[in-house]
């Protein structure tokens, strides 16, 4: 059964429910396939908390994390993050320290990154994809 990692971004559109072409992937995908890194839970309460009296906001992202798995970020994901930080900086193509940490933890889980970040294809073994395009019509 194939993990599917949420990045921030899509979570993101998840929660606030403007993504129409997220949701249709949503619906052929079993909650128990989806999950979130603690990191990503870590940047989208940051956001919440930047925004203190958006109380409909909050509730939306309580309500997210009581439907998808948060995932510890563990010694595997420290230990993939070391090796990607530094392919990336030897190669010149670093990038920000939270979105390689999430990429590490998916590379470490063996999942698949969902994001809309184009960023992470630079990352040779990092299986991506992006939910906000369009389904081909087969699958819908």
């Amino acid at each position: 059964m194939t993990r599917y990692l949420l990045d921030t971004n899509i979570a993101s559109c998840i929660i606030k429910g403007n993504s129409p072409s997220v949701d249709r992937h949503l619906v052929g995908v079993a909650m128990a396939q989806l999950a979130v890194s603690a990191v990503t839970e870590a940047e989208l309460r940051f956001g919440a908390a930047r925004l203190p009296h958006a109380t409909r906001l909050h509730n939306m992202i309580e309500d997210f994390f009581l439907r998808v798995a948060v995932l510890p970020w563990d010694s595997d994901a420290a230990q993939q993050y070391g090796r990607l930080r530094a392919t990336l900086e030897r190669e010149g193509q670093p990038m920000g320290n939270l979105d390689a940490m999430i990429a590490a933890h998916a590379l470490a889980l063996d999942a698949v990154l969902v994001t809309n970040d184009h960023a992470f294809a630079r990352i040779k073994k990092l299986k991506v994809v992006d939910w906000t395009k369009a389904l081909p019509l087969s699958k819908i």
